[in-house]
């Protein structure tokens, strides 16, 4: 009995040697969310030492904010989550320490499990205040240059077209295709500009979204209409199946012809000539869903889960298309989250992708229209 005590006493102060041991912050709690343990790198996170933290409410002594400074409401915390759905919750919020000062940390709550019941929680944290500072650097010079970049590309795009509408004079077909070229080069380097804007509203928080009744037919009949000239070059078929009533959403129209053009134009640049692109919009529930699908090169099941993430482009992406910013898809999942939407694709590499949004419908929408299959 004696040497069983006397292991388990070991392995108790093993574990908590462990425990202080660990070079990120970590806590635990009881079933009630009261702090139990906190290691001296969560103390010096935090600002509080052992002593003030134990016994306290969790959610009270590390108060959470979103990016824009927002406190985050008790059931959205991720402890709560953690605790309500037992499952293990990763994300990156905003701890404020006793200074008064908020903190970026990268966080995972594990549940503890006992017969399926939680009795507890242990989080794991970070600070991650330099990396937040780089990431701000990033979007400022990309921000700074795209600005500098619209004005010469602006002159070179305006000269360009008179060029080729002839207003100095007629060219020979030599110098009409050199022109094409760089006509094309503006065309893309715009597009791009365009995205690393909008990609640096969007992780400043700074994305206006004006929502209004429009009506979704019109929106991709324009978006098509955008793109028609690359699919004739291209020898495509695009093929678009509206809903039978030209149904109205409350959305932002510029953004979501953002949201549809970048998937249109994935769905054309990575489709070999003579393929097919299709729009098809239907109902379900209480939403609209929009699918893109295409006839490309198709996603590889390992790449999958990286899709929307910057700056990514599978190696079969690459090989065949070696332009490309690998920021597209990043972009639509920001502006599609600032529009209330939901974002996901089904593909099968060699095949081809199906990409599909899915917004919120009009009340009047929802009692008058059914699905379109």
């Amino acid at each position: 009995m004696a040497n069983k005590k006397q292991d388990y006493e070991g392995d108790k102060a093993l574990a908590e040697v462990l425990f202080d041991s660990i070079g990120d912050g970590a806590i635990t709690t009881d079933e009630f969310g009261k702090i139990t343990r906190i290691n001296p790198t969560a103390q010096s996170i935090l600002g509080y030492s052992e002593d003030e933290a134990l016994g306290q409410w969790f959610p009270k002594l590390c108060t959470a904010y979103d990016d824009s400074g927002g406190a985050i409401p008790l059931i959205d915390r991720p402890v709560t989550r953690a605790f309500v759905t037992g499952n293990i919750i990763s994300e990156k919020i905003h701890y404020k320490t006793k200074a008064g000062n908020l903190i970026p940390v990268s966080m995972t709550i594990s549940p503890i499990m006992v017969d399926d019941q939680p009795v507890g929680c242990i989080e794991i944290f970070r600070d991650i205040s330099r990396e937040y500072e780089i990431d701000k650097m990033k979007s400022d010079f990309i921000s700074l240059a795209s600005h500098q970049l619209r004005t010469p590309l602006s002159a070179i795009k305006t000269y360009s077209h008179m060029l080729s509408d002839g207003f100095m004079g007629q060219l020979n077909p030599r110098q009409n295709k050199s022109l094409k070229t760089i006509i094309a080069a503006t065309n893309r380097m715009n597009e791009t500009i365009s995205t690393l804007l909008n990609i640096t509203r969007i992780e400043s928080g700074s994305v206006v979204v004006a929502k209004k009744p429009i009506a979704i037919n019109q929106v991709i009949e324009e978006v098509i209409a955008d793109h028609q000239l690359t699919v004739t070059d291209k020898n495509l078929s695009i093929k678009f199946s509206p809903v039978k009533d030209n149904i109205k959403i409350i959305s932002d129209s510029v953004v979501l012809k953002e949201i549809i053009g970048n998937l249109v134009s994935n769905a054309i640049k990575y489709t070999p000539n003579g393929g097919q692109i299709s729009v098809k919009l239907s109902t379900k529930d209480k939403t609209l869903i929009v699918a893109v699908s295409d006839t490309g090169l198709g996603i590889p099941e390992s790449y999958k889960d990286n899709v929307f993430t910057k700056f990514f482009r599978g190696e079969n992406v690459i090989r065949q298309e070696t332009s490309g910013t690998g920021l597209g898809l990043y972009l639509v999942k920001g502006l599609v989250n600032e529009l209330g939407g939901d974002v996901w694709f089904e593909s099968t590499e060699g095949k081809g992708s199906t990409f599909y949004l899915s917004l919120p419908l009009l009340p009047q929408a929802i009692r008058t229209n059914k699905s379109v299959n």
